[in-house]
């Protein structure tokens, strides 16, 4: 027997095995053949956008957000042009399904109402690029960097090492600081409080000094320190300074230049005051201001 026999003999028994539902014939040789349709053009459209992945990385003109859009549009356009092939290479009579397609659409619809309307947001923010990885942003209580934005959500990495899943809807609909939009240059405000007997002039230009000696704070523009108010027991100070790299985090470079300030304090001798309360006793009882006798 030749191999084309047997071939023909396999498809005839696998075409046997069936069953049939309505006009339409359910067989093992129809779902052999899907699943093989459906591997071959699986494999096709991986290999299709592994090569356009490779070949816009290697293009410098686009920057990242134009890449990440470009990538996903065209995984879109691949994905319905291999449905609609497979579809026709199998020979599916979509009228026959109508009534079954109608339903489980409006199924689908609505248990991927949330999947889709992620899908567009993250679309938007890529092609208005108000959100590109790499930028630093807050959103809520998380604050981190962008590592990447997905079909469904945006990966945000924190100071922690932490990832944050933050679905693309929420950027779209709430309040988001982007840290680095338009400029990577952010400025950190911290407050210092120093004695009413203080040489201010002094304590304003050891604070200035201390904040210029950080290494991660910009010479241009230039920290400067203002007095914010007279308090109950300290002169209050607010020292402000330009850093450009948020994503190396926040509460260290304050820590930084606060010890910088405390060194230069204790040099100088300039006190930071704490809260201090005098108790006056306008009257005290004569039973209390006597002595008391010791026992035994």
């Amino acid at each position: 027997m030749s191999l084309r026999a047997s071939l023909d003999e396999a498809v005839a028994w696998m075409k046997a095995i069936g069953l049939d539902v309505g006009d339409y014939r359910l067989s093992l040789y129809g779902l052999f053949s899907a699943i093989l349709v459906a591997l071959i053009l699986y494999v096709a459209v991986k290999l299709s956008l592994r090569s356009i992945k490779w070949l816009l990385r290697r293009n410098r003109q686009i920057d990242d957000a134009q890449r990440l859009l470009t990538e996903k549009l065209l995984a879109i356009a691949l994905f319905s042009f291999a449905l609609l092939l497979g579809i026709d290479l199998l020979g599916i009579d979509l009228t026959t399904l109508a009534v079954f397609s109608g339903a489980a659409g409006l199924a689908i619809g609505f248990g991927l109402q949330k999947t889709v309307g992620n899908l567009i947001a993250g679309i938007i923010l890529l092609m208005d690029r108000s959100i590109k990885p790499g930028d630093v942003i807050v959103v809520g209580d998380s604050f981190g960097w962008v590592n990447k934005i997905g079909v469904r959500a945006v990966s945000v990495i924190t100071r922690e090492g932490k990832e944050h899943l933050i679905p693309n809807e929420i950027l779209m609909t709430q309040e988001v600081e982007n840290w680095s939009y338009s400029s990577r240059t952010v400025r950190v405000k911290i407050a210092v409080g120093v004695a009413y007997d203080t040489d201010l002039r002094l304590a304003h230009k050891l604070m200035i000094e201390a904040a210029k000696e950080s290494k991660r704070v910009l010479a241009e523009p230039a920290p400067v320190c203002w007095i914010t108010g007279f308090g109950d027991s300290s002169v209050d100070h607010e020292v402000r300074f330009w850093i450009t790299d948020p994503e190396g985090g926040i509460g260290n470079i304050k820590g930084d230049v606060f010890l910088r300030i405390w060194d230069k304090f204790h040099a100088a001798g300039i006190e930071i005051p704490y809260p201090q309360r005098d108790l006056r006793v306008r009257d005290w009882p004569e039973e209390a201001a006597k002595p008391v006798k010791p026992k035994g």
